[in-house]
């Protein structure tokens, strides 16, 4: 498949995908365009010896070169290359796009919100929590241990200092595997933060004989009200961004992982 058809197949899974979300989205141009100012950016890279990734970025000031873009990077299994594409970006949709929506709407439908303060949170900042998606074989144990868990109070110490001065800040979350096998990795705003994975691989989620993992997305930002008016703003002339340089919210949730998705 050439790399044209591949960020076909890419752009046109966001639409399908972001429609599951409630939202219509339409690809033009490099970006796939949404409501108000948001958009999707589409990259995909390759790594010598891994598997091809793709990073997504949930822009939701378009035009504005200092608004904030949430960057991610995915990857997806299947048996051929379109369904491995279309699996990463499902997986994106599940966990890091479901984050961002809860953040604009804050209804407790796609994702958990905590305020500053409260035991799932972190001091001075607002925290959203997208569902997580837990995949592999025989997952139930690490499913029932990831619904059990809040994740970023036991990783904030070693999270809050990557975070600067933006106002948004995107954590992901990834761990899994099988006893003597196991990965465990956070990125805050798209870079590895070695203390914080190193944090994440002490805590004591199930280590099997078979292969599971889990994977969530987290958004930080100190003014939760900032981006309300996103998908309602005037649309600026579109620019593909830049990689990263660097209310009322439900207080409680009945569960950390309230929203777990089980994928396989």
């Amino acid at each position: 498949m050439r790399a044209e058809q591949r960020l076909d197949v890419i752009r046109r899974s966001v639409v399908r995908e972001m429609a599951a979300l409630g939202r219509r989205f339409r690809v033009e141009e490099q970006v796939v365009r949404g409501p108000g100012s948001t958009a999707v950016a589409v990259r995909e890279h390759r790594d010598p010896g891994s598997a091809p990734h793709l990073d997504l970025g949930y822009v939701l000031r378009l035009g504005d070169g200092e608004g904030p873009v949430v960057w991610d990077c995915v990857s997806g299994l299947g048996r051929t290359e379109e369904q491995r594409l279309e699996n990463g970006v499902r997986m994106w949709r599940t966990t890091t796009a479901g984050a961002v929506v809860e953040l604009l709407e804050r209804r407790g439908v796609h994702g958990d919100v905590f305020p500053p303060g409260v035991p799932a949170g972190v001091p001075e900042w607002h925290s959203v929590q997208g569902p997580a998606a837990v995949f592999g074989f025989r997952s139930e144990p690490l499913s029932a241990w990831v619904e059990g868990n809040h994740l970023l109070p036991a990783l904030a110490a070693e999270v809050l200092p990557h975070l600067g001065a933006h106002s948004l800040h995107g954590v992901r979350v990834f761990f899994g595997g099988r006893e003597g096998d196991e990965v465990a990795e956070v990125r805050v705003d798209g870079e590895p933060a070695p203390a914080a994975s190193a944090a994440l691989r002490a805590l004591g989620w199930p280590r099997g004989q078979h292969l599971a993992w889990a994977r969530c997305f987290l958004l930080l930002t100190r003014d939760p009200d900032a981006l309300r008016d996103a998908e309602a703003a005037p649309t600026a002339t579109p620019s593909v961004p830049a990689p990263p340089a660097g209310a009322r919210t439900r207080s409680q949730s009945p569960a950390p992982m309230a929203l777990l998705r089980r994928l396989l």
